[in-house]
């Protein structure tokens, strides 16, 4: 393809000649941006290597907000001039203690004109992130701050991760809180409803999960702070990337408040025993002109195309150029923040595609090896449009790079298609069980060195949530009422309150067991799958509830009516949160579940059904470390309920998962080597090391060779639900052999086949069956090499 030449002016060939060299600063890992401060003395430090010259602006107030809630005017400052340095740093040391003061930076370009600009490094900002502040972090800190923990961790798959969003955690009227919408929701405890049930933080104790993934907690743009009824957004829109959004704070217009309630938050949640993953959006900005990089030094910050203009691989309008130097330094700056200030203890990356691998790989290293080793890092390993960025984040780049990213092979197989009618096992597809096997072995054999380099889930925030999609998958949608929406308004034009009131998401749940309802076994089947498939699980909030956002897609500024979890359904749908609660204490009693190294899962697990909508593995010989020798786990995604062969055992089986029960604990014993599985549900079974099979034949199978040579000849049987496969001969004293094996009660036949080595030769060209007559508990064979025959010594078999 032809390009149209670029053409460059002076001044921008002046500019770009900067900027190029300031891509080889030295020492710019130590290079520290933003503010320092001291009770003595505060230092600022920006990096805008094109301009003229750079005042900083002290204020004593935060300015005049228009309507908008905006501070459009800085003039009136007092004014100092920042000396310029290497390298394009400009610098001022700034007596006395400053804290409860704001500040910007008036930018003079070189063409004459003059700007005012915020800090992209600000640590605190007024209400807004109109103006930067400057606070004490020292008086920013709560209580025992000194003293928090990350609580512990051993790897990656012990996770289980819980994505939330901190207003939908808590402004439901019924959800018991005080502080509602707010960080401080979550510092609330010992809260329960009427029936006695926890809500709140102590509602996620309860459930089981070890990390809260906070959807964007830092500074974002489309939420007027100052509105007594703030409007409503997901966040992926930053303004200031090292600061605490302040409409989750109870007073965003004090900069130490947003800063400590933040904290407070992640202390209660540490002190829970629950690690916190903040959601971070270094893929783009809210806007390039008036947004955090571009005031500052025009042209760098933003990935170009061909043609000169932003490229739009974010699909909202630009991206960060994350390959340039001080662009990867700024994102790496930013983590660090995050992870040693506020105690972060992850991140999840929006569009990781679209952030180089070389900075990917860089921020893995220097946060596990400079900050925790235990920091769990992943992200989206997709795009939002075309970018001109080669080396993308993309599946397949996380191999042995200790950071994971999230399988959207797996989710199609389990669910089917994000928003539309399309359907997987668990909605009812018939051709996914390889793909879900697959996924049930952490992906080991498809993107994945390791099970910790995938995140498995069905939905998150994007896209319909389980319960809506489940309900349009399987023709419920409609019946439902599910609205048709559009930037947070119905289609129709009608009231949202008024239309969301008119939906009847549970209207196929009756009063009695709703565990019996099938929206409910297809949704419960499909986390459940990620529940006990190796890798990372991570789950929606409210799947746990049943929570519906009414058909909405895309509800990233649809407001409460369609967002707020509900927590009146904990006891509505109790049997569906406690079964959740039992999934994952069993995946978090046996380690057998959390296997992470490919051989290790290649050893111990064995996908041993594969078809007719089933799906069936078993964990063999203490996988893991783990205390059950051997567990089987089954998922029917059938309409019908199906017959299931277990693996041979001469102990019982337990049940420990059904339809309608999920645990550690025993639900049922069986003794045989069959059991049936309901349609559209889950079942997991462990072997009972002590307590063996009952009334077991012993068959006693004597082998006769004219030659007498009997080295390397063993027998093969299977069907005998104890002892299935290799068996060898021991020699009788009168030069013949014979082989003992067991076999269950009330077993018809057994097959089997006397062979040489590894099938180098055998007995008979078609397999044999050995008939058991029923009530004998012992029965003795004979086979007679070359003869054909295989009998009884009373009777023949066939």
């Amino acid at each position: 393809m032809n390009q149209a030449p670029i053409l460059l002016n002076e001044s921008t060939l002046k500019v770009t000649v900067i900027m190029m060299s300031m891509d080889t600063i030295k020492n710019m890992r130590d290079l520290k941006l933003g503010v320092t401060y001291t009770k003595n003395q505060c230092t600022f430090s920006l990096w805008a290597p094109t301009v003229r010259s750079v005042f900083l602006v002290l204020y004593e107030d935060a300015g005049q907000y228009d309507e908008e809630g905006v501070v459009t005017r800085h003039e009136g400052g007092q004014e100092s001039q920042m000396t310029r340095g290497d390298d394009g740093l400009w610098t001022i040391h700034f007596p006395g203690d400053l804290a409860g003061q704001y500040y910007m930076y008036k930018i003079e370009r070189e063409n004459g004109e003059s700007l005012y600009a915020i800090d992209p490094y600000a640590k605190a900002v007024s209400a807004n992130g109109c103006r930067g502040a400057i606070v004490d972090p020292v008086q920013c800190n709560p209580k025992d701050w000194n003293l928090d923990i990350r609580p512990p961790f051993l790897q990656p798959t012990d996770a289980v991760l819980y994505e939330l969003h901190v207003r939908d955690f808590s402004i439901s009227p019924d959800s018991g809180m005080k502080y509602k919408g707010k960080y401080m929701a979550f510092t609330e405890t010992g809260l329960k409803d009427e029936s006695g049930n926890s809500l709140g933080i102590d509602h996620l104790v309860e459930l089981g999960i070890t990390h809260v993934h906070l959807l964007p907690i830092f500074d974002f743009r489309t939420v007027n702070e100052l509105d007594c009824q703030p409007s409503y957004n997901w966040g992926y829109d930053p303004q200031n990337y090292n600061v605490p959004e302040g409409s989750y704070a109870t007073d965003p217009t004090k900069p130490e408040i947003r800063i400590r309630e933040c904290k407070e938050m992640i202390l209660a949640l540490h002190k829970k025993g629950i690690r916190v993953i903040m959601d971070v959006v270094y893929n783009h900005t809210y806007t390039v002109e008036d947004g955090p990089f571009e005031p500052i030094v025009p042209g760098y910050f933003y990935r170009k195309n061909w043609t000169g203009d932003l490229s739009n691989g974010s699909g909202v309008g630009n991206e960060l150029a994350t390959e340039k130097p001080m662009v990867r330094k700024y994102i790496k700056d930013s983590l660090r923040y995050w992870a040693e200030e506020y105690h972060i203890d992850g991140f999840r990356f929006d569009l990781m595609a679209l952030i180089d691998t070389t900075t990917i790989y860089e921020i893995v290293e220097e946060l596990r090896n400079e900050v925790d080793p235990s920091l769990l890092i992943y992200g989206e390993p997709w795009t939002g449009g075309d970018s001109p960025l080669q080396n993308k984040t993309v599946k397949g780049t996380q191999r042995g790079k200790a950071f994971a990213v999230f399988n959207d092979h797996y989710r199609h197989a389990i669910k089917g298609d994000n928003d539309g009618y399309g359907k997987g096992f668990s909605t009812g597809e018939g051709w996914c069980e390889g793909a879900v096997a697959e996924g049930m072995m952490g992906s080991v054999h498809d993107f994945a060195d390791q099970a910790s380099e995938t995140i498995n889930y069905v939905t998150v925030h994007d896209n319909l949530n389980l319960w809506d999609k489940v309900l349009i998958s399987i023709g419920m949608g409609h019946k439902a009422g599910l609205l048709h929406m559009n930037n947070g308004y119905p289609l129709n034009g009608g009231d949202l309150f008024e239309e969301v009131s008119k939906c009847q998401p549970y209207y196929a749940l009756s009063d009695g067991d709703v565990m019996d309802a099938e929206p409910v076994r297809r949704s419960i089947l499909a986390n459940g799958i990620v529940f006990l498939s190796q890798g990372i699980p991570l789950m929606h909030a409210g799947d746990e509830l049943l929570r519906s956002k009414y058909g909405d897609h895309n509800s990233y500024r649809s407001g409460d009516a369609i967002n707020a979890i509900r927590w009146g359904h904990k006891a509505r749908f109790l049997p569906v949160f406690q079964y959740y609660k039992g999934l994952l204490e069993l995946r978090r009693s046996h380690s057998a579940f959390r296997m992470n190294h490919r051989e290790q899962i290649e050893e111990h697990m064995e996908i041993i059904r594969c078809g007719d909508q089933m799906v069936a593995y078993h964990l063999n010989n203490h996988a893991n470390g783990d205390c059950w020798r051997d567990i089987v786990v089954i998922v029917n995604g059938g309409n019908h309920e199906a017959m299931m062969e277990l693996p041979a055992s001469s102990y019982g089986w337990n049940v420990v998962v059904n339809d309608k029960q999920a645990g550690t604990e025993t639900i049922k014993t069986i003794d045989h080597s069959e059991i049936t599985v309901p349609a559209l549900s889950i079942m997991v079974l462990r072997s009972d090391q002590e307590r063996p099979k009952n009334n077991l034949v012993t068959i006693e199978l004597e082998y006769e060779r004219e030659d007498q040579q009997y080295e390397g000849w063993n027998l093969w049987v299977w069907g005998t639900g104890i002892q299935d496969g290799r068996i060898d001969f021991s020699p009788k004293e009168d030069g013949r052999v014979t082989a003992i094996f067991r076999t269950e009660s009330g077993m018809k036949q057994i097959g089997c086949i006397v062979r040489l080595k590894e099938w180098e030769a055998r007995e008979w060209e078609q397999d044999r069956f050995i008939m058991l007559p029923p009530g004998k508990q012992e029965l003795k064979i004979k086979v007679i090499s070359g003869s054909g025959e295989c009998r009884t010594y009373s009777d023949r078999a066939s």
